[in-house]
């Protein structure tokens, strides 16, 4: 019978680091307890080579007859072993086994361990095998996981109050985005799933909480795409007295941050440009001559450019930022100072009429960021509910819809703000150089 429980054990980094520095052939003194899945055996006589791996990583286990007797063990079986740190004699960081225990017998053949598990949609399927399969997965995984320590805790360090806000919601918004609905029996009512979690933590700035973030699920429902699961992770922080810019800055040293945590690196500041200008240089277009929907459809066909008849003037801007301006920031670099139409929740700009105070962060042409000075008038905010609304009439599926809760809110005061939305699984795919975000979500959408 397979052992309940195997106490006390070591990392298998751990013991194959102890076991680096000795000479060929020698073994340490020291006793060691190692657990993990066995997924190679090599018999030679009376010695038998195990390959066992546990999430730290792999070592090579000497089994020889006298010390274990039968090595009653199958490829994908989990066992326990007790011995020593050693040295093969051909220089392999091993453990030399006094006793062996199966825990868990295998039942279901593993796949090819030469060639590892290749089938993409099978590994997405089945992630476990994937994980036990492929180093790559299994590092993505842990590295997605030191990232979301990382955050928490310098936004721990600066006084950022983590907090949570629901998930079923009784009107959506935050973001430009079809939602997700289903039914709440009890209270007989649909109920959306948030596609952000802006509105709500805004009411705890206006509460008084001054520095407050939320790492969670969004939902999102559009198509699939090597850049977008319609269920993915997000970080949301907002300060109180604080503008985009401050943002930015912080931003930039949270970056800093995390890759220095994973061992990468970033720069400690980030290129800019603006949204204009951006257009400008790459398609000749110059958004700001007039926010007519038609003659920006004029001068984009001028330019051999597609103007789709049924798009709005804000999703024309948003097709060139798409197609023309974001496939060429590989650099690390913030896009700033957005058209209003764009940002139903940023502040005007200090300075540049018809522009809002926002940026987006990119890095090798993904989006990783968005982050505004955060509108904070409450008249305002309802004018641009209401040009929302008219959007929608127009036949904007992604409109924002009109909240008055939230504008109730603002009524009572919120102080001057800088917030930012973060997507954890993008940030990921920057810092491993995955191609798509199914490699960095654990178990991605997929059709049943």
């Amino acid at each position: 019978m397979a052992a309940k429980r195997f106490p006390d054990r070591d990392e298998i980094a751990a013991v194959r680091a102890e076991a680096e520095p000795l000479e060929n052939g020698a073994t340490a003194e020291s006793k060691r307890r190692v657990a993990g899945r066995v997924m190679a055996r090599r018999d030679m006589g009376k010695l038998v080579f195990l390959d066992l791996v546990d999430r730290s990583g792999r070592i090579q286990l000497l089994c020889q007859a006298e010390r274990t007797g039968e090595v009653d063990v199958h490829l994908g079986d989990i066992v326990g072993a007790v011995g020593s740190p050693a040295k093969s004699r051909r220089g392999e960081p091993s453990l030399m086994v006094d006793a062996l225990e199966p825990l868990a017998r295998i039942r279901t053949p593993l796949p090819d361990t030469f060639h590892g598990l290749t089938d993409v949609e099978l590994r997405y399927r089945k992630r476990y095998l994937d994980l036990l399969m492929n180093d790559e997965s299994r590092d993505h995984a842990l590295v997605r996981s030191r990232a979301v320590a990382a955050i928490r805790r310098i936004l721990d360090e600066w006084g950022f109050v983590e907090v949570e806000t629901p998930v079923l919601q009784p009107r959506y918004g935050g973001a430009f985005a079809e939602p997700f609905v289903t039914h709440w029996n009890s209270l007989d009512e649909d109920r959306y799933l948030r596609i952000a979690t802006e509105l709500y933590l805004k009411r705890l700035i206006v509460g008084g909480l001054e520095r407050v973030y939320e790492l969670g699920k969004d939902f999102r429902n559009e198509g699939l795409s090597p850049r977008h699961n319609p269920e993915f992770t997000m970080l949301e922080w907002y300060e109180a007295y604080a503008d985009y810019l401050a943002v930015a800055q912080r931003f930039e040293r949270l970056m800093s941050y995390v890759a220095a945590e994973l061992g990468c690196e970033l720069p400690a500041r980030w290129r800019r440009e603006t949204v204009v200008e951006a257009i400008r240089s790459r398609t000749r277009v110059e958004i700001q001559l007039s926010h007519d929907r038609d003659a920006l459809a004029a001068q984009m066909r001028d330019r051999g450019l597609s103007a789709p008849e049924t798009d709005t003037w804000p999703q024309l801007v948003d097709e060139l930022i798409s197609k023309h301006v974001e496939p060429t920031l590989i650099e690390p670099t913030l896009l700033l100072d957005y058209p209003v139409e764009l940002s139903p929740f940023a502040k005007r700009h200090r300075s540049i009429p018809g522009l809002v105070e926002r940026f987006e962060a990119y890095i090798g042409g993904l989006e990783i960021a968005n982050a505004f000075t955060e509108l904070n008038d409450p008249d305002e905010q309802r004018l641009r509910f209401e040009a929302q609304l008219r959007l929608a009439r127009a036949g904007e599926t992604e409109a924002q819809p009109y909240d008055e809760a939230f504008l109730e809110a603002l009524e009572y005061g919120m102080p001057p703000t800088g917030g930012i939305g973060i997507g954890i699984d993008r940030l990921v795919m920057a810092l491993t150089g995955a191609a798509s975000i199914r490699e960095v979500v654990l178990f991605p959408a997929m059709r049943d």
